[in-house]
């Protein structure tokens, strides 16, 4: 049952960030791509979630899932505060 809900969420963030990124692309707002890239980096981490969960139980992955999610949320973070449109 976990590893559908890590699916789920791997997909969630997937499409979030195809179509934030997508809709940059058409319309070329900045925060749609701080946005999609966020959510790029949410999918990395909840990649990496399923591999220590799933494939690698025994190995600890949470400093790295840590760091990517910190990673995912700086641009985010950088386009809120600092773009002025």
């Amino acid at each position: 049952m976990a590893a559908a809900i890590y699916i789920l969420c791997a997909l969630t963030a997937l499409s979030c960030a195809v179509l934030l990124l997508r809709s940059y692309f058409r319309r070329g707002h900045r925060l749609l791509l701080w946005s999609g890239l966020c959510f790029s980096g949410m999918f990395a981490n909840n990649l990496l979630l399923m591999l220590d969960r799933l494939v690698l139980p025994e190995r600890d992955l949470s400093t790295w899932r840590l760091v990517v999610g910190l990673a995912a949320l700086a641009p985010l973070l950088y386009g809120l505060i600092w773009e002025d449109d």
